[in-house]
């Protein structure tokens, strides 16, 4: 059991997980409509719409300038790049393949991002989290045996590459978002990515990204406070507890993927998903029992 230093971002990252893997649905959904460029596009537009008065009004509550410090504001650049090209390709990949296969196959973004926190963050590795992101990780493997039964059109190859591609991107982004979380609050993290996302997308709008209708429109919105509700809840966590204790739990989000992929697109659970589901929330467990056993001085050290 984490101690209840951690406990609660803990459950909060996971809350943050479940409405990131929803959104993947919408996303997915949207995608097939009006094209991945166009559905991100017009998805981050709705978040600055939803963000631009919550930001306003804490910087008056705060009393805070309206631009954060250059450097913070290079991480929020950076991240927004990272995730605007990684999200593009990933919904793109999803209309090719499966939502629980394409959750699958980014599930390597955890294990790299483990160790670029090592290079990059200072922290240390210990070797339970290796284990449980390496046990977590198996039982993604068992899942996607199952599902691709060695049928791959040109298309799902394509689907599955770009997904592979958004994956590196992820670990990438996972590390950037810890420096973040630490150095800005949940409020402007999620109206810093919109913008920049936003601005990132404007310049092929035109020709790539048509108004939406009424039910896109719609859809797209919901992806939308989906997305902010996912960046601010991760971003809290993310400022209150350490890396590797919180990347292993993005294997969870495939538990989501499979159930949101069998009730929008009829997409199969089947004995082996669940075979991989308890390797998955096994090596979640493993890799979070890293850090249950207290110090003397109060604070958790590695078991």
């Amino acid at each position: 059991m984490p101690p209840r230093s951690l406990l609660i971002p803990i459950c909060v990252t996971l809350a943050g997980l479940c409405s990131f893997s929803v959104m993947d649905g919408v996303m997915k959904a949207a995608s097939i409509m009006i094209g991945a460029y166009a559905a991100l596009f017009w998805r981050n537009v709705f978040g600055l719409v939803l963000m631009t008065p919550v930001w306003i009004t804490v910087r008056r509550r705060n009393g805070g300038g309206w631009l954060p410090r250059t450097m913070v504001l290079r991480l929020h650049l950076l991240r927004s790049a990272l995730s605007g090209v990684m999200a593009g390709l990933f919904f793109w990949g999803t209309i090719h393949t499966p939502l629980a296969e394409a959750m699958a196959l980014s599930f390597i973004a955890p294990l790299i991002a483990l160790f670029l926190a090592a290079a990059l963050l200072g922290e240390r590795i210990d070797r339970r989290a290796s284990a449980g992101s390496i046990l977590a990780l198996a039982g993604v493997g068992v899942i996607a045996a199952g599902k691709f039964g060695g049928q791959y059109t040109p298309d799902a190859v394509h689907g599955m590459a770009a997904i592979l591609a958004s994956a590196v991107l992820y670990a990438i982004n996972l590390v950037v978002q810890r420096q973040q979380a630490q150095l800005a609050g949940p409020d402007e993290i999620a109206f810093f990515q919109n913008l920049f996302i936003s601005l990132l997308f404007a310049p092929g709008a035109y020709w790539l990204a048509a108004m939406p209708t009424g039910p896109q429109a719609l859809l797209l919105f919901a992806g939308a406070v989906l997305a902010v509700v996912s960046l601010m809840l991760i971003g809290w966590a993310y400022a209150r507890a350490q890396a590797q204790v919180l990347v292993p739990l993005e294997y969870t989000a495939f538990i989501w993927a499979a159930l949101v992929g069998w009730w929008m697109f009829a997409e199969p659970v089947t004995l082996r998903t669940c075979a991989g589901v308890a390797l998955i929330v096994g090596g979640c467990l493993l890799a979070v029992a890293t850090h249950s056993v207290p110090s003397d001085n109060g604070q958790p050290t590695p078991a």
